[in-house]
């Protein structure tokens, strides 16, 4: 049997398969974005049923197999189960999974992602930012950590030194300001360009996101 493996993490998406089974991608620190499967966590009783949900955050100790990996237990950290009943808040939750999701691969570091995640669910949780906001910060954010944001010099000078501050902050220090309707219109301009440009595909998420909040 192949040794155990614990990794730190948070459940992006799941699948069915099967009558009782699951498949699980995870955004981990120490394996990158990996496909893991959870035999029996649609089991009543199962010691995996409540762990093997999108948002859960926590432990999750693996076995490696040939060609994937199967989950056998989880420390659970925090489930995000508020985020259930937050509207329109839970889908922009299930857009940050999978915006992460594009950006995950296999064997790279995702601890700034992984971070980034965990405060983005907790600011919206919050209450305090408006969304619209905490939308555009996760998005350049995440795509700076990924290589793919650079700074328009043809935004406006207040609207840049909010980007740079975005780009470059602490992760503690995020989601603690606001901005002005006119920096925050120039922000969905230039985020959106930013997105057409580097996201190659659509993001079902997106779509329902914005169908959300219309």
């Amino acid at each position: 049997m192949s040794d155990q493996i614990t990794v730190q993490g948070m459940v992006l998406s799941t699948m069915p398969i099967g009558e009782n089974d699951k498949r699980l991608v995870i955004l981990t620190r120490e394996l990158g974005c990996i496909s893991t499967f959870a035999r029996g966590a649609r089991r009543p009783g199962s010691t995996l049923m409540a762990a093997s949900n999108p948002f859960v955050t926590g432990k999750f100790t693996l076995i490696q197999g040939r060609n994937s990996y199967s989950l056998i237990a989880a420390d659970v950290m925090d489930y995000f189960t508020e985020l259930a009943t937050e509207q329109p808040g839970v889908y922009y939750g299930y857009y940050f999974l999978d915006f992460a999701a594009y950006y995950g691969r296999e064997n790279i570091d995702c601890t700034e992602m992984l971070n980034l995640l965990y405060v983005s669910m907790k600011a919206i949780l919050r209450r305090q930012m408006d969304r619209r906001l905490i939308r555009r910060i996760f998005e350049i954010r995440i795509m700076t950590i990924n290589g793919e944001y650079a700074l328009d010099e043809e935004t406006g000078p207040e609207t840049r030194y909010v980007i740079d501050y975005i780009m470059h902050a602490p992760l503690t220090k995020l989601y603690t300001f606001s901005v002005t309707p006119e920096v925050q219109n120039e922000l969905d301009r230039n985020t959106e360009k930013h997105i057409s440009v580097s996201v190659d595909r659509p993001l079902k998420s997106r779509k329902i996101l914005e169908v959300m909040t219309s």
